[in-house]
């Protein structure tokens, strides 16, 4: 007696068609079906009638006049050349991260070479950009590429490359400002700075200061020394309770009057040291957070291996720490980006400022705010979902949110 076996052939089911895909998830009964016509009517609409405004409609006279104003306010004309110098650094050391780094550097190499573009070709009005301007956003292209292929060439590592673009912020600080003592590099005031330029300082600033701040006052909120704990209590909790115009009115019109005659200092600095402080009470809270996650076993395991105070926190808790309060904190640097345009109450020309200052320098202009408000968001919108872009692909690569 002969006994068949059939085996049965397991297939994964085909893909539904796109027609099968639409009749099933939009069309899949009368009340979908006209949620999705009325959604499609609106789409369209929007999209047309934005699209027709901004093309046709739209007076874009404002942005495309003077667009040094928007990058740098009434800086010195004749100085530019510091500015560019800098920006040459940023193009070599972001080839280099590029190719040491990928990923995110990518893309914002990608970015930075649009934006050169865009300044290249830019159809400028009134204080046009001069032509060895536009060759200059050009050739930037060319240096981030030269960065590229020299880490390409020579093994560079990470943390000189850190250590290079550190050097470079400074650098730049020192170019921008100048020095008194030099003829070749004289000084130019603050007062002289604006536009993205000072918004750019004070995201920067605030962001990469703040950062160390906070952790240092998470840290010492959970001492067990009781004054640290106590004053890293009172101050995250007194920051976090005044809003952060008043922080900035504390610290660029009320702190000058305790301070002697002779002593002054920098209102754009003031701004800074104001930003800096209330960001990093709000960071303390975000990483502390992250200190509250880590289970009590990792603390326990590691003082079993022999591990003193000081590893444990910098090579246990910080790192599982910082890494599952990576959303918050980007959003709160996402926030401390935005919210640099409550310097402008305090006389700080930001990029918004020199907005509103052009629209009322000029008759011709009046009306014409939405025009320059939408421009404005957009470079906003456009630095905010960079640094959120960055923030998922970091996610991505730790694993986070992962087991």
């Amino acid at each position: 007696m002969t006994t068949t076996t059939q085996t049965e052939v397991i297939r994964p089911p085909e893909s539904p068609g796109l027609w099968k895909w639409i009749r099933e998830n939009l069309f899949s009964n009368w009340i979908n079906g006209l949620l999705t016509v009325i959604s499609l009517i609106v789409i369209y609409w929007v999209v047309t009638t934005s699209v027709r405004w901004v093309f046709f409609a739209a007076d874009w006279s404002p942005v495309l006049t003077n667009p040094l104003l928007y990058l740098v306010g009434q800086y010195p004309r004749e100085e530019l050349w510091r500015l560019g110098a800098s920006l040459a650094m940023v193009s070599l050391l972001l080839g280099v991260s590029w190719r040491k780094w990928g990923g995110v550097m990518r893309t914002f190499a990608y970015m930075y070479a649009l934006f050169m573009l865009i300044g290249a070709f830019w159809p400028a009005q009134g204080e046009t950009l001069t032509m060895p301007m536009r060759i200059f956003f050009l050739v930037n292209i060319l240096v981030t590429l030269a960065g590229y292929f020299l880490a390409r060439v020579a093994a560079i590592r990470s943390a000189y490359i850190l250590g290079a673009w550190t050097a470079s912020a400074v650098i730049s600080l020192i170019l921008l400002s100048g020095v008194e003592a030099l003829n070749l590099l004289p000084k130019v005031t603050t007062g002289l700075w604006g536009g993205l330029l000072v918004t750019l300082i004070l995201a920067i600033g605030g962001i990469t200061i703040s950062f160390p701040i906070g952790v240092l006052l998470a840290l010492g909120r959970r001492s067990s020394l009781p004054v640290l704990s106590v004053i890293s209590t009172i101050l995250i909790e007194v920051v976090r309770g005044v809003p952060l115009i008043g922080i900035l009115t504390l610290f660029s019109i009320i702190l000058p009057l305790f301070l002697p005659p002779e002593m002054r200092i920098d209102r754009l600095l003031r701004a800074l040291v104001g930003m800096t402080i209330f960001s990093a009470a709000y960071m303390a809270e975000n990483v502390r957070g992250g200190l509250a996650a880590v289970p009590d076993g990792q603390i326990e395991a590691a003082k079993a291996v022999g591990l003193n105070g000081f590893q444990i926190t910098t090579l246990i808790v910080l790192p599982q720490a910082l890494r599952a309060v990576i959303p918050p904190i980007v959003g709160q640097f996402i926030s401390l980006f935005k919210d640099t345009t409550l310097a402008a109450g305090i006389a700080v020309l930001e990029l918004l400022s020199v907005g509103r200052s052009i629209l009322q320098a000029n008759p011709e202009y009046i009306g014409l705010q939405t025009e320059v408000y939408i421009f404005i968001a957009a470079v906003f919108w456009i630095f905010s979902y960079l640094m959120s872009y960055a923030s998922r692909r970091l996610e991505l690569a730790l694993g986070v949110g992962e087991r």
